[in-house]
């Protein structure tokens, strides 16, 4: 058997064979390897650190044996041979070392490591299931790691080996958790994102490769940047799986949190704090808002903050906290009022309107709706005219996406007739909600009207309500303020608008997306 060079990095799931030679290098970096378990390793682990943890082999380097054995429930943390193994507590397959063959050890030692073939039928089949992830665990996950002189060079190794641990268990792959890092210091900086990685190898070997920046922390900055500019879908977010940001926090931060979570919320991320070293007594002196904690996680609950009291032995840390970013359901920010609303818009076509003022009301729905992510597993709208008749323009599931939904406002055509808002209102509530009433979005009813109704408004409405719709009135020109005082929801003040002319439609826009978020989120609580 001849023996295949291999590098200080290459780890037992690089090798292809049941039995390998193989030839470590001299002088590897002892504090570089990442290796997991004693005597049987697993397959992330270095070959060469485990070889020389294990005795076979010096830092002088040599030849070694690596013989593929199934995966363990459990690879113990020993420390041997000045390398510091870390546990693991599943992986899918091993390796155990053993001296190599002395006298083949230089015959072949150009061989690359990618001639080497599966030797059996059933190894490629466990490495498709690898690829694809834990499925269980479906999260989009931004680390934002503390990079400030607070943190020190030292403790920010022991950071990213905390945060590598973290994302080996997750179960990173194609259909399971994708994760990117951030790093907060005097400026944030997006070191890797969601799409650059989806094995978990690469992104280890991506978390190692990162350089410590220092400077203040400034982690409201960081925070508030990373909610902003991290997920999108450019970047490999993806569409309705929970958005997370795990904050690192080395004692305290050196700027404010509260508007960073604040931010974060409304764009539906859920933020974990991990406090290390929290501010002992004397030092609460130094710090600006005691409270910090509770001002950047998603829900004060207790299950968003988690506490750490050094950067040394963490590993029993690192389950708990995985557990915690894929319990899919217990993430209680992913559902924000711009994506879980229903909004449909009930539009007054009688005759007083006309059509140049009707296309201002059409611009004043287009830029209502504009302001939500629509989509099939998003927020929806639908479009109702009236007069003395009802047209359903679009129903909720018609446009499943927001240029759709734009385009399909503007084609909207001007009836003109008479006003029976009640009716309209009646009918709305029946077959443009009731497709829906029992769907998990929100409902709310937009009612745009320029007159007095011909019939009674205060029944439909009424009904409507409770049957959960959320009704604000909006009124131009000759509209009654009884009228829409008698549809709106309660409290009456906030959900009912009037302006003089059309052109006063336009700044309504802000407040009506407003009160569609705060009784959102009021009724969440």
């Amino acid at each position: 058997l001849a023996s295949t060079a291999i590098t200080c990095f290459t780890r037992g799931l690089d090798l292809r064979k049941g039995t390998e030679d193989v030839l470590c290098p001299a002088n590897c970096p002892l504090w570089q390897f990442y290796v997991f378990g004693d005597g049987v390793y697993a397959s992330l682990s270095s070959v060469c650190g485990a070889a020389i943890h294990s005795g076979v082999i010096t830092n002088t380097g040599g030849a070694v044996r690596v013989q593929t054995l199934p995966g363990q429930e459990n690879y113990p943390a020993v420390n041997a041979n000045g390398i510091q193994s870390q546990v693991l507590s599943r992986w899918a397959s091993s390796f155990s070392v053993t001296a190599g063959a002395k006298d083949t050890a230089l015959e072949a030692v150009g061989r690359s490591v990618s001639t080497a073939r599966p030797s059996t039928g059933k190894r490629p089949k466990k490495t498709v299931d690898k690829k694809a992830g834990n499925k269980d665990c479906k999260a989009d996950i931004a680390f934002l790691i503390d990079g400030s002189y607070n943190i020190g060079q030292r403790r920010f190794n022991l950071q990213k080996n905390f945060v590598g641990k973290v994302a080996v268990m997750l179960g990173i792959g194609t259909e399971g958790p994708h994760v990117g890092v951030v790093q907060a210091s005097e400026h944030p900086k997006i070191e890797f994102y969601l799409k650059n990685f989806t094995a978990a190898k690469e992104v280890l070997f991506a978390i190692k490769e990162l350089g410590f920046r220092g400077g203040n922390s400034n982690t409201g900055k960081a925070l508030k940047y990373t909610a902003q500019k991290f997920f999108s879908l450019d970047n490999g977010a993806r569409k309705g799986i929970p958005k997370i940001i795990v904050v690192f926090l080395d004692g305290w931060p050196s700027d404010d949190l509260e508007e960073a979570g604040i931010v974060a919320r409304e764009f539906g991320v859920n933020v974990f704090i991990v406090s290390v070293a929290k501010p002992t007594t004397e030092e609460l002196g130094m710090v600006q808002d005691i409270g910090f904690v509770d001002k950047a996680v998603c829900r004060t609950n207790g299950f968003f903050s988690y506490q750490m009291p050094t950067w040394f032995g963490t590993t029993k840390y690192v389950k708990p906290l995985v557990q915690k970013l894929c319990s899919h359901e217990q993430m209680l920010c992913s559902k924000t009022c711009y994506n879980s609303v229903n909004i449909a818009f009930l539009i007054d076509g009688s005759s007083s309107v006309g059509e140049s003022n009707f296309r201002l009301v059409l611009e004043f729905v287009g830029n209502v709706a504009k302001a939500f992510e629509i989509s099939d597993i998003g927020s929806k709208v639908a479009a109702v005219q009236f007069t003395y008749d009802q047209r359903t323009e679009f129903g909720f599931s018609d446009h499943l996406s927001k240029d759709a939904a734009l385009s399909a406002v503007r084609s909207i055509r001007y009836m003109s007739g008479g006003t029976a808002t009640g009716d309209a209102i009646s009918f709305t509530t029946r077959n443009v909600f009731g497709p829906v009433r029992d769907g998990p979005n929100k409902n709310f009813l937009v009612v745009l009207t320029d007159g007095q109704s011909y019939d009674d408004v205060r029944g439909p409405a009424a009904a409507a309500q409770k049957a959960g719709i959320t009704i604000f009135s909006v009124g131009v020109a000759w509209a009654p303020l009884d009228d829409l005082k008698d549809m709106a929801s309660e409290p009456r003040e906030s959900h009912t608008f009037f302006t003089r002319e059309f052109t006063g439609l336009e700044q309504m826009v802000p407040d009506i997306i407003r009160g569609i978020c705060r009784d959102f989120l009021e009724s969440k609580q």
